[in-house]
């Protein structure tokens, strides 16, 4: 086997295998990144609800409180106006989700049913969590979800949502006496949840694999072909005249002509080594023939 093809044989193995190692760093970093762009889209959505929530609770609530003594009016209550205004957001957005999942609500929409009713009782049966996280299957593809605990800490809750007969009749009146009612002050009722799709990152991510492994290789192809070239002119090419005069001087012709181009490196030293030893061939044939 040629010196060439073994080197070359050893830039591809050594090629694989930073190609290997590469695109499996890179491959997760990418997933991470779409991930963690995807979990960032989901918390932004949960904070939106929630300047809604505030708005709601800190000036609207204040300007119905005279209707409310007539009629009830849900555009009064935080959640209410947070589902509304996240709802009308992602209409453009259909694989996108809030919600506000309660296991006894007021507003019958807001039940949490299937795997929301799942994360609810995960977010009850942790004091300690603030959020929690996980993917799901979906007609469209694979979705992120990220859910965060309804917390009854204002007591003002506890006006509508305690027992039927301290609730304002108007409430009662709405939604009837059977939802919505006998939650307790600390008590984690339900869940704001946020789906996001992961499909679109992912695809992205995927594509940016893609490129990457593909410009990796391209970089590591057009290296080889430069170093073969390389390798070709400046080893290659002086051995194989050199072995090809020493060949000569083998069978014989001990005039045949010195070996030119030589430097300084490691061929130049073979090649005045060959020198050395032609000289005293030549000589000890004169020698011998004297």
């Amino acid at each position: 086997m040629k010196l060439l093809v073994k080197l070359n044989l050893i830039y591809v193995v050594v090629m694989a295998a930073g190609v290997g190692v590469s695109g499996w760093i890179a491959r997760g970093l990418l997933v991470d990144n779409a991930r963690e762009e995807v979990m960032h889209s989901a918390r932004m959505l949960i904070d939106n609800a929630n300047a809604v929530r505030r708005y709601t609770s800190g000036q609207i609530t204040k300007l119905l409180a005279t209707p409310m003594k007539y009629e009830f009016l849900p555009q009064s209550v935080p959640s209410y106006s947070a589902v509304e205004v996240l709802s009308s957001l992602l209409q453009k957005y259909p694989e996108y989700l809030y919600k506000e999942a309660t296991l006894n609500p007021t507003n019958p929409r807001d039940r949490a049913t299937g795997w929301e009713t799942d994360v609810v009782n995960r977010l009850r049966g942790g004091e300690q969590l603030k959020e929690i996280s996980g993917l799901r299957d979906t007609p469209n593809g694979p979705s992120l979800f990220l859910a965060a605990p309804l917390r009854i800490v204002d007591p003002a809750c506890l006006q509508c949502h305690s027992s039927v007969e301290g609730a304002p009749k108007t409430l009662v009146d709405r939604y009837g006496p059977a939802n919505g009612f006998g939650w307790n002050f600390n008590e984690v009722v339900g869940a704001q949840i946020v789906s996001v799709p992961l499909a679109l990152p992912l695809r992205r991510a995927e594509q940016s694999f893609v490129l990457f492994i593909g410009s990796l290789v391209a970089v590591f192809v057009v290296v080889g072909i430069m170093l073969n070239l390389l390798i070709w002119l400046v080893v290659v090419r002086p051995v194989t005249r050199l072995a090809h005069l020493a060949d000569r001087v083998s069978q014989g012709e001990l005039d045949a002509p010195d070996f030119a181009g030589a430097g300084r490196d490691e061929i130049g030293v073979l090649a005045e080594s060959f020198r050395r030893m032609r000289a005293s061939v030549v000589q000890a044939m004169k020698m011998l023939e004297s």
